[in-house]
């Protein structure tokens, strides 16, 4: 498939014209390598290395193990699809969540005409392909409505669970995502009217659990639960009014999205597979 062809049906597909992002403002150290287009807008085609796409990966960040394993396959004329276009590590470096490409792998995905494709917001809000959507799709969990609006995307849902309480419910998601989640149990272990909130991610922030009370919810579903100084008043919201929280990091939450999105680019009859990558555990 021509690559100008596919950007060009993912942006119809996902985008909303008009809408941009920031993460360009932090990239300084790879700046030879990114496009006019992500310069602009922060979304979309973040390298131009490749004419023609006959692959597509897909991956929640590019760490240095997903862009290995891609030049490991030894492929050419192929696409990396991000939902993040930089990584993230909790333990890297004090006060610095997200860190930039390796150079050093991006020169071979060049030399071996591997693009760059990032869709963040646009994966975050609600849709077939959605974070939100899959993760609750994962958990057996029927959306009754998206909610939590961030910028313009609607980055969670609201929906209903057959788990008997919040118990059941961690071992549910500890088995989805193939690692034992964190619960901060800070109410009763019943879950009311059997409803849920999902905001995969980074959605435990007062804005969206004011949400989850005012919708009558007393359980969040969501990636970072970590308990410091820039999280300690949503804590403290949460415990005051008997909110249950449960965390299953940053990457694991966010996955199926990047997963579901295969399926998408086999509808444009490519080969897509999912890189698989390791959570940062120091999230929880």
């Amino acid at each position: 498939m021509k690559a100008i062809d596919l950007y060009s049906q993912l942006e119809k597909n996902f985008v909303r014209p008009g809408i941009e992002e920031y993460w360009f403002d932090y990239m300084a150290d790879i700046e030879a390598y990114i496009c006019d287009n992500f310069r602009q807008r922060s979304m979309g085609l973040v390298c131009d290395f490749a004419e023609e796409i006959n692959k597509v990966y897909t991956a929640v960040f590019p760490s240095d193990k997903v862009l290995s394993k891609v030049l490991d396959d030894n492929v050419t004329d192929a696409m990396i699809f991000l939902h993040h276009p930089a990584d993230w590590d909790l333990t890297k470096e004090p006060g610095k969540v997200f860190h930039q490409m390796n150079t050093e792998l991006l020169e071979k995905l060049k030399e071996r005409r591997v693009s760059i494709f990032n869709f963040h917001y646009p994966l975050d809000n609600y849709g077939e392909y959605s974070n939100s959507k899959t993760l609750a799709d994962a958990l057996g969990i029927v959306v009754e409505k998206p909610f939590a609006k961030f910028s313009w995307a609607l980055c969670g849902v609201i929906g209903i669970t057959d788990c008997a309480d919040i118990h059941e419910l961690k071992e549910r998601y500890s088995q989805v995502v193939g690692h034992e989640v964190k619960l901060y149990q800070y109410g009763s272990s019943e879950i009311a009217n059997g409803r849920v909130a999902i905001i995969p991610g980074g959605g435990n922030d007062t804005d969206s659990v004011n949400e989850v009370i005012e919708n009558g919810v007393n359980v969040l579903v969501t990636g970072l639960t970590l308990c410091n100084e820039y999280s300690i008043a949503v804590h403290e919201l949460e415990k005051e009014h008997k909110i249950n929280l449960l965390g299953g990091t940053h990457y694991s939450s966010e996955k199926f999205g990047c997963i579901a999105m295969c399926e998408y680019f086999e509808t444009l009859g490519l080969q897509a597979e999912f890189v698989p990558d390791v959570p940062c555990f120091e999230d929880l």
